[in-house]
């Protein structure tokens, strides 16, 4: 009998943003419910409260738990109790950028665990604060850092930490789109375009808040190893653009003399780019290669030997890892199954618990992750004013 099982029952889900035409909250709903660990049963669908209410019932939720705030829902939740209708166990977090650290210091607040899209809050104190929350609270805070948690990233991480390819020299990572290679700025604007071209409210900079972030956490979660200092190249590829479309950096991560070295860039405005997600992992016997096109396959290349292709679904495969795919090699398996496992991860962790069971060692993102990201956004952008290599706040000492 697994743990949902012996749990008995879904942990129920609150919803905080994610309305009828929001593409990242149908990913969301359908992946917390995937595995039948979470059900979405409440929520808050707008920052309109009439239009909240309006947004969840065409969802199909139940109107009684369709709010107009995010202090209402967790009030009302709450005075549900624990019964088969009881209240809200998490909620999971996609509204705009400059409302998650709010929007999750109160649900920590009031006993709940917390799934929050990334960035998880605006800049690097807000991100500590709501670690500080969550280790008070006691609760569970998972990042949506989907491309960690599919099954051939995992294995890369397995590999590293197994010595196959020694010690790490070479990190080489990107993330290119094309959503903002023309001028979006100058046509009519969506109400999501308007709070994420505002720089107040999409983040200390756009293009580290959609998908840096994702880029850094993913090359941190393959090595083990974090960002101790950048020298960042951090501005525009559109001429006259206000919010920030593009960074490269080098990077150092790790110790020391042991220091790897690496390079990172991302841009939202390279033309004909499509989600372009590359992840290279160079050490003293070897290299891994994944890329988001291919994500199903994971290439390892060891000094001397020819190179072999891994595959999701190979029988070899270590539980961990075959536990992150649901279809055999060469059925596709895509980004819903990733955000899936990590809202699985947090759900059995919570149920182990809760049950006063041994609790496994998932690896899915954490707010301690979220604390290095913020740093690492705010070490970019002092690198760039400053013209010079930065330390990022919480590295090893002897970096700066």
């Amino acid at each position: 009998m697994n743990l949902r099982e012996r749990f008995g029952r879904p942990l129920r889900l609150g919803l905080v943003g994610g309305g009828p035409e929001s593409w990242i909250g149908a990913m969301h709903r359908s992946a917390a419910e995937l595995d039948g660990c979470f059900r979405a049963t409440a929520g808050v669908f707008s920052g309109d409260a009439a239009r909240s209410r309006a947004a969840g019932v065409r969802l199909g939720f139940d109107a009684a738990r369709c709010y107009g705030t995010v202090a209402e829902m967790l009030e009302a939740e709450r005075a549900r109790g624990d019964g088969a209708q009881g209240g809200i166990d998490a909620v999971a977090i996609m509204s705009p950028n400059d409302t998650h650290h709010a929007y999750a210091a109160a649900a920590l607040d009031a006993g709940l665990d917390v799934i929050c899209d990334k960035p998880v809050t605006h800049n690097h104190a807000e991100a500590l604060d709501l670690a500080a929350r969550a280790r008070r609270q006691g609760r569970l805070f998972a990042i949506a850092h989907a491309y960690s948690a599919y099954p051939m990233t995992r294995h890369a991480r397995h590999l590293v930490r197994e010595g196959m390819l020694g010690a790490v020299r070479l990190v080489q990572v990107e993330y290119i789109q094309s959503g903002l290679a023309v001028r979006v700025e100058d046509g009519a604007l969506t109400s999501r375009l308007r709070w994420v071209l505002d720089p107040r409210r999409s983040g200390q900079a756009l293009v580290m808040s959609a998908i840096g972030c994702h880029a850094q956490h993913l090359a941190c979660f393959v090595t083990g190893l974090p960002v101790a200092r950048v020298m960042a190249d951090v501005g525009t590829l559109m001429p006259g653009r206000e919010v920030v479309d593009h960074v490269s950096a080098l990077i150092e991560l790790g110790n020391g003399a042991h220091a790897a070295r690496g390079a990172f860039t991302v841009t939202q405005a390279a033309a004909g780019g499509e989600n372009d997600i590359r992840l290279r992992v160079y050490g003293e016997k070897g290299m891994l290669d994944w890329n988001h096109r291919e994500a199903g396959y994971l290439k390892l290349a060891l000094q001397g030997e020819p190179a072999r292709l891994i595959g999701r679904g190979d029988p070899y495969l270590p539980p961990e890892v075959m536990a992150a795919g649901r279809t055999p090699r060469g059925h596709p398996e895509g980004l819903r199954e990733a955000f899936a496992n990590v809202y699985a991860e947090l759900a059995q962790e919570r149920m182990a618990l809760a049950l006063g069971e041994e609790v496994p060692a998932f690896p899915y993102p954490r707010i301690e992750d979220g604390v290095h990201t913020m740093a690492f956004i705010e070490a970019c952008l002092a690198s760039q004013r400053e013209g010079r290599w930065v330390a990022v706040a919480g590295s090893p000492a002897g970096l700066a």
